[in-house]
């Protein structure tokens, strides 16, 4: 069995703005910054901050922007995938993307907007869970950013 998978729970570090591609598709991009605490070797603590940048299309973009801001906290699911084309100076590029799976979203969008006047971290359960439908191939010239 094979599997190709990666999961972040992070928070979303932007205010959201969804877009349109030419052809009429959904599509928003974010960022996730992700945490990781530990003590050290002379016992200070240390943190590292990652951002993990994701793109969402069709109807969970259309979600995303509905129910998610800035400083909400998501689950994110997703596969990596690597394609391949030829530059104009006739050279093969390769570039790996994240192509999302799943998405669960584990605050509302009030917990999220207390987050950012107070810091805090309430968290309540999944309040909705999506999973993508493939309906075409995407073109990296769609899209509008």
């Amino acid at each position: 069995m094979d599997l190709n998978k990666a999961q972040i729970i992070g928070r979303i570090t932007q205010d959201l703005e969804l877009k349109q591609t030419p052809n009429g598709q959904s599509v928003i991009s974010f960022s996730v910054a992700t945490n990781r605490n530990w003590t050290d070797s002379s016992w200070i603590k240390q943190e590292q901050v990652e951002f993990h940048n994701v793109v969402l299309w069709g109807k969970l973009a259309e979600i995303a922007d509905k129910y998610l801001n800035k400083w909400s906290k998501i689950f994110i699911e997703w596969r990596l995938q690597t394609r391949t084309w030829e530059a104009q100076d006739w050279t093969k590029r390769y570039k790996t993307e994240i192509v999302w799976e799943n998405m669960i979203m584990l605050d509302s969008k009030s917990d999220s907007e207390s987050y950012q006047s107070s810091n805090s971290t309430n968290e309540t359960p999944a309040v909705k869970k999506t999973t993508p439908k493939v309906e075409e191939e995407i073109s990296i010239e769609d899209i509008p950013f």
